[in-house]
């Protein structure tokens, strides 16, 4: 059987036989699980009221150690966006009742944010939607075989640059 990836492997091999263009094997696969898995995460979110933007932040607040407030710049830092982005996303999830801003008890300059209890109760409804969606995306591989794609995909980003002292 093969997808589209090895067809334009294919006509690539016959139009440049001089370049390897191995690597399309790999992220031109990627790319396109990308595009597959946002069409079905956009799909569980929309079920909740909700769009990936949002469920992330509401899922980085929910994360966080209790009483689950961290700042703006926290949640940027998390959601790898802009200020002006996370302050959008922010005034968006306060209109909707799914978040509060308040001046931080340690520093009266800065500002934390946290779930209400609306936003707490949407995100532990839509998590578990979420995770059954990325279970079904993943249903063809067996646990050993996502262990090492997991393993090989954590390896790349660190090579990378992406990675975080614990």
């Amino acid at each position: 059987m093969a997808d589209h990836v090895d067809r334009v492997l294919e006509q690539w091999g016959r139009q440049r036989p001089d370049l390897d263009a191995s690597p399309m094997a790999i992220l031109g696969r990627l790319s396109r699980l990308q595009q597959l898995v946002s069409t079905e995460q956009k799909r569980t979110f929309a079920a909740h009221g909700l769009d990936a933007p949002s469920f992330d932040v509401l899922a980085t607040l929910r994360r966080s150690d209790p009483p689950h407030l961290l700042t703006p710049a926290e949640l940027m830092r998390s959601a790898m966006v802009t200020s002006g982005a996370i302050t959008q996303r922010l005034d968006r999830l306060e209109g909707r009742g799914l978040v509060t801003r308040a001046p931080s008890e340690s520093d009266g300059r800065s500002v934390v944010v946290g779930l209400t209890d609306e936003g707490r109760a949407l995100i532990d409804r839509a998590l578990p939607d979420h995770l059954a969606t990325e279970e079904r995306l993943l249903g063809a591989l067996t646990r050993p075989e996502r262990d090492a794609l997991a393993g090989a995909l954590r390896g790349l980003l660190e090579s990378l640059g992406d990675a975080e002292a614990r």
